[in-house]
């Protein structure tokens, strides 16, 4: 496992040296340019006490590895290496507690997508597997645009006992499903709720759909099977926000 990481972007960027600056170890922006968001970052940078470095648009494109960086960034240590969150952490204390379990999402952009969107619901994690799907990369940073600083993603080795040990704390399983019968609004998500999206195309694995408490559908009324899984964390995270408020 590489030691550090790439993240780029403003927000991503932003969020970093405003939670994390201790995790930075190399802050570049874009030479010469006017952009006030780039001077307010390499203030803020400043502030603490990390330095600046000015390079070409070239320069940078290189670094983010052709990735939007907006004239920002930065080489920091991995998120998940420094992260200090783990499963046992989540189980101390499981009242009002919603997570978000990925089971295998591949792409990065989604793995992202789908921490903006826990950020916003209020999830205390994202669990996912240690070794299938992807990780915190620089473009699944980006796409959380500050929700991966905010959000622990919890690596776990083992998928099927983190949800064994979830359900042994008192946290109810719901899969989705679309060959499930029942539907996303006709199932309490007012307990504490772990809700689980499967890998783009293939879903939950069977083991994982077998260890959930109940599997549930999202309606769909117009032509097309499925949802994006980042999509389809909206939807179900944000039906267990409607239901607890």
């Amino acid at each position: 496992m590489s030691r550090s990481d790439t993240v780029y972007g403003l927000h991503a960027v932003e969020a970093l040296l405003r939670h994390n600056p201790e995790q930075v170890l190399e802050f570049w922006v874009l030479a010469g340019s006017p952009n006030p968001p780039l001077a307010v970052l390499a203030a803020l940078a400043g502030d603490q006490g990390i330095i600046v470095q000015r390079a070409g648009r070239a320069t940078l494109d290189r670094l983010a590895g052709g990735g939007r960086h907006q004239g920002a960034v930065v080489r920091c240590r991995r998120p998940e290496a420094a992260a200090v969150v783990t499963l046992g952490d989540l189980l101390g204390d499981v009242r009002d507690a919603l997570f978000l379990i990925l089971d295998g999402v591949e792409d990065p952009q989604n793995l992202g997508a789908c921490l903006r969107v826990a950020d916003a619901a209020g999830a205390r994690a994202v669990i996912r597997p240690l070794h299938r799907g992807v990780g915190l990369t620089a473009a699944a940073i980006k796409v959380a645009s500050g929700a991966a600083e905010s959000v622990p993603v919890v690596a776990v080795p083992n998928l099927a006992r983190a949800l064994a040990d979830l359900k042994s704390a008192g946290v109810w399983i719901v899969g989705t499903d679309a060959g499930a019968e029942q539907s996303i609004y006709d199932v309490d998500l007012k307990s504490p709720t772990a809700l689980v999206l499967g890998a783009e195309g293939s879903g939950m694995r069977r083991l994982t759909r077998d260890l959930c408490d109940r599997r549930v559908s999202i309606p769909m009324a117009g032509t097309v099977e499925s949802l994006n899984v980042a999509v389809a964390a909206g939807v179900c995270l944000f039906e267990a926000v409607r239901q607890r408020r």
